[in-house]
């Protein structure tokens, strides 16, 4: 059920590991938030052009997780600490680059999530 989608500068192409991070991702997250590690979905996305703050050399990261309604903040806020925790394990430095982290945890409404597996 975990829907996470991440937004990563074209310029941190080869400093994030980003298949790593995933796995790591759902290995630690399942516990959590009470999910098998099979439903999680882990999509990037690769941004070619972005402008960060006045526009000097800037790369950035965004990732967004959503999980079904009904879940204490307390646990929206810990998978946010530990995601963007993940997220800084899993990217290099890049000389000369400052990148930002960012991320947001969101509902997907109960009553309305579908999934089936064909």
């Amino acid at each position: 059920m975990p829907q996470i989608t991440v937004e990563y500068s074209a310029e941190l192409n080869e400093a994030f590991d980003r298949r790593a991070f995933a796995l790591a991702l759902h290995q630690t997250l399942s516990p959590l938030v009470s999910s098998d590690v099979a439903a999680f979905k882990t999509r990037f996305r690769q941004i070619e052009e972005s402008v960060i703050g006045d526009g000097s050399p800037a790369a950035m990261i965004h990732v967004r997780v959503g999980l079904l309604s009904g879940r204490p903040v307390a646990l929206k806020q810990e998978v946010g600490r530990v995601s963007i925790g993940l997220v800084r394990e899993h990217l290099k430095p890049v000389e000369g680059l400052p990148t930002q982290l960012t991320l947001e945890v969101h509902d997907l409404d109960r009553e309305q999530y579908q999934k089936i597996v064909v």
